[in-house]
Order: structure tokens, then C-alpha cells, then sequence
């Protein structure tokens, strides 16, 4: 959240769901932290179909289905830099296409990991 929040393209905000932490940019709600593992991305419906495959297959993010939101659980360095990374393509895919049904998608869905990594790809 800290190394998030302190970005020019970033506010906090209340959460839309009410619980936790967010970040919104100018067009609307980009992150929400239920907890300080498990963290909401709101994505663009062509980013996901264009990562999808790079999305399923990582560890650390699920997939929301019928949503503009991705939940990544951090465990570690790695997640967290993963995090921050599809921060920046977000940020991205909004600046490039800036869509007001993408704009105006519902809150985060709050979906939470209670499993360990390995435990999802079983």
C-alpha cells in the first residue's frame, strides 16, 4: 500500500465495498487491500483477455469470473512486485482506453484467498 500510495497517478479512497484500504486514479477505484495479503486490481476486460493465459497461470492471481477485477494474495517478494506490475498495466490500459462501462464497473468483488498457493494449482 505505502510503495502504491505514494505514486502521482494514485489517491486513497474509501473502498467500495467498505473494507479495507483503496486506490483510485482519476477514472475510477484500481486497488483495493481487504487485508495486507490479499489485494483486488480492477483491470480492464481487454487487459485480462490479453493476459489471460500469463494470469491463470500465476500462483498468486485469481481470476474473478464476469468481472474487471483480478485478486492477487502476496506471500512474497515476488507477488508484491507482480502486484506492482499489473498496477502499472492497469493504470495503462485505462490511460489508453478509457471506457465509461469500465469506468463505471461495480466495486471490487472481495474474494480472498484461505489457501495456500500450491494448494490452487492441485
Amino acid at each position: 500500500m505505502t510503495q502504491l500510495a505514494g505514486r502521482p497517478d494514485l489517491s486513497e479512497a474509501p473502498p467500495s465495498c467498505g473494507t479495507g484500504r483503496a486506490l483510485r486514479s482519476a477514472r475510477a477505484e484500481s486497488v483495493h487491500f481487504h487485508s495486507d495479503r490479499n489485494v483486488d486490481l480492477h483491470l480492464t476486460a481487454r487487459t485480462i483477455r490479453r493476459f489471460q493465459d500469463e494470469l491463470k497461470n500465476s500462483t498468486a492471481v485469481r481470476l474473478v469470473p464476469d468481472s474487471h477485477w483480478v485478486t492477487i494474495h502476496l506471500e512474497c517478494e515476488s507477488d508484491i512486485d507482480q502486484l506492482l506490475t499489473l498496477v502499472s498495466v492497469a493504470l495503462q490500459a485505462h490511460q489508453r482506453s478509457p471506457d465509461a462501462v469500465e469506468a463505471s464497473s461495480p466495486g471490487c468483488k472481495d474474494h480472498r484467498f484461505t489457501h495456500c498457493h500450491q494448494e490452487l494449482r492441485q
